[in-house]
């Protein structure tokens, strides 16, 4: 499926995002808010005047396989050692970026749970493995955050078989791991649904 016309911010909507200050999303709970073992990745984001969302990751790297692909836009990257970010607007739209250690990334736009409006969009995206932990930048255009965007989730997979691991940085608590939850999602403000924990 090609990127298809979607409802986009106001002009004044994305000047007011413009001018937020860097935060830094924490990763450091499994997906069902069980402590985890080790430490998660880290995203930070920064808006800038060029009407881009600059996206940085610092993640521990896990060696698990690489897609067979070659860099770029990658369908179905959530099958490997993947980082994600859910970015929720409202009447549920919602934009998900998905990154990976070699290069990889996805970004879908989706209105209503799960109903997949867009998918295919080419961003700027560079990815660094270097010793246990890789890194590394995005550039996505605030045209593409879903109109009145507020609230968020930040998730991490790594690991094969029985030793695959869920992240979450707001817990999505049930029978297995949903990042479509959306009721489960936070707000840069810190405020979280419940009692899940606050961004670092």
């Amino acid at each position: 499926m090609n990127a298809q016309p979607f409802d986009e911010p106001s002009r004044p909507e994305r000047a007011r995002w413009a001018t937020l200050p860097p935060s830094t999303i924490v990763i450091e709970r499994l997906w069902d808010g069980s402590p985890a073992p080790d430490a998660g990745p880290r995203i930070a984001l920064r808006f800038d005047e060029a009407e881009l969302l600059q996206i940085e990751i610092d993640a521990p790297f896990h060696a698990d396989p690489a897609p067979h692909a070659p860099a770029g836009s990658c369908p179905r990257l959530w099958e490997y050692e993947v980082v994600e970010l859910f970015l929720l607007g409202s009447r549920e739209r919602y934009l998900e970026l998905e990154f990976g250690p070699h290069g990889h990334y996805l970004a879908l736009r989706l209105a209503g749970v799960r109903r997949l409006q867009a998918e295919g969009m080419t961003l700027s995206y560079a990815a660094k493995v270097a010793g246990g932990r890789w890194a590394a930048q995005a550039s996505v255009p605030l045209a593409w955050l879903p109109p009145d965007w507020s609230r968020f989730n930040a998730y991490a997979i790594d690991g094969e078989g029985a030793r695959r691991r869920y992240w979450a940085r707001f817990p999505v608590p049930g029978a297995r791991p949903d990042f479509h939850r959306l009721d489960c999602f936070g707000t840069f403000e810190g405020a979280a649904p419940s009692s899940s924990p606050r961004m670092v």
